[in-house]
């Protein structure tokens, strides 16, 4: 079948007797690149603890809950043409555990810190980066890296527009103008586009192969601004599935973090999480425990997420018991391809909450100044790294990162992929090594 086609033309032997979406997710959870995700906090770097997620531990949530978001559509919706389509879970998990994968050290500042370093050689975007590692970085093959099916690389693209195509000419990355001293990275201006990297755009190519010229235009479509850089309309039915796991896991995984550790207070979430936007919840709650929340059940919600960690815990289990089983299939008729015209969704009033809680931990966590600083701190030594590399690669560059770079058609994309790979600590260290006067030794191992 050609959806379960790999790049190199790689068949397993007659012994092996796994599924396709085995091998993937075989080839996903063993690859070097998930490893370092253990390195890559999922929001800020907060030293020693052992109850903060590391993307590492969320891939591993987004995987079991997208999973489960697929055990329940086929419960929920059996005899709908579209569970013949729908990835088994062996699949699932593989895609949903290489979401992350392209992420650089730092988060998103370090992306917005690579797309500058890299504005005049075809910029930098995570997302991208993850299917860049999956189809050339990886070790699993000769020449396309962990060489997945094709099925699960549909699955992974989740914004299938080239970089040339979705920059605005308009955003350039650049630093400040006129800064006082110091200078400064322009952050909005240097925000990449969503999409993936032109250096890949043969991946795409090959993996949009088996749709009529109707649906691979279509699938490609994006919308314009004016002052924002072009976003894609359309995504697989697989990656529709994962990106819904991933908005579940980061907004009410995430609330659970800062929760827990007190990044938050109930005045925030009251400001946020409106009796109003959380309507679809709690006509939940008041229907499958009735009484068991008092006369109010929004304040009855409150008090469980500000209680004791038991009392969260029991009512974050609670919040996706309501989640997870109400996820709809919605469909979009022009597609021909079933695996692009099948979308996942929440229904309204539970998407509401859903967005809600992804926006107050966002504004309340992600953009809160103590936050911020540590993102600043780390897009400066993302950039300081990167430029001290480029500038003699011979010298800086580990020997086999630099035999790579000299015989490199893009060597500055291979700074860049050495770079991004960095967990949030070896970035910290390379840049101690490289610029603290009583940091390094010759001993030390690059």
């Amino acid at each position: 079948m050609v959806w379960l086609e790999r790049r190199s033309g790689w068949q397993k032997k007659p012994q092996d007797a796994r599924t396709p979406g085995d091998i993937d997710y075989a080839r996903v959870i063993h690859s070097a690149s998930f490893r370092r995700l253990q390195g890559k906090t999922q929001i800020l770097n907060l030293g020693d603890s052992d109850f903060y997620r590391t993307r590492l531990t969320h891939s591993l949530e987004v995987a079991q809950i997208a999973a489960g978001i697929g055990t329940q559509l086929r419960h929920n919706f059996t005899g709908h043409n579209a569970i013949n389509y729908l990835p088994d879970r062996s699949m699932m998990q593989a895609i949903a555990c290489t979401h992350d994968l392209g992420h650089p050290p730092f988060g998103h500042g370090g992306e917005i810190a690579l797309n500058y370093c890299m504005r005049d050689d075809g910029g930098f975007e995570g997302n991208g980066q993850t299917l860049r590692i999956l189809s050339r970085l990886e070790k699993f093959s000769e020449t396309d890296g962990a060489d997945l099916s094709r099925e699960a690389l549909l699955g992974v693209v989740k914004y299938p527009v080239a970089y040339s195509v979705a920059a605005n000419p308009r955003k350039i990355p650049r630093m400040l103008a006129n800064p006082s001293g110091t200078p400064l990275l322009d952050r909005e201006a240097s925000k990449p586009p969503k999409c993936y990297m032109d250096s890949e755009a043969n991946v795409v190519s090959w993996l949009l192969e088996p749709l009529s010229n109707n649906d691979r235009t279509l699938f490609q479509a994006y919308d314009l601004k004016p002052d924002s850089h072009a976003k894609a309309q359309h995504k697989s039915f697989a990656c529709s599935i994962m990106d819904l796991a991933d908005d579940i896991s980061f907004g009410i995984h995430d609330m659970e973090d800062a929760l827990a550790l007190r990044l938050v207070d109930q005045a925030a979430f009251r400001r946020h999480v409106t009796p109003k936007k959380c309507e679809g919840l709690l006509d939940y709650l008041n229907s499958h425990y009735a009484g068991k929340y008092g006369n109010d059940v929004y304040e009855g919600l409150i008090d469980r997420l500000f209680g004791d960690g038991s009392e969260r815990k029991h009512q974050i289990n609670r919040i996706l018991n309501c989640v997870i089983p109400s996820v709809d299939i919605g469909e979009i008729p022009d597609f021909e391809e079933p695996r692009l015209r099948y979308r996942a969704r929440l229904p309204e009033p539970i998407a509401r909450f859903v967005e809600a809680v992804k926006d107050f931990i966002r504004e309340e966590v992600i953009l809160s100044p103590s936050v911020q600083h540590l993102e600043f701190k780390g897009q400066m030594m993302v950039i300081s790294v990167f430029e001290v590399l480029k500038s003699d690669p011979k010298s800086f560059l580990p020997p086999d990162i630099y035999a790579k770079y000299a015989r490199s058609l893009e060597p500055l994309r291979d700074i860049c992929d050495y770079v991004a790979g960095m967990t949030d600590t070896y970035l910290l260290k390379t840049y101690e090594r490289l610029f603290s006067p009583r940091i390094g030794s010759v001993f030390d191992k690059l």
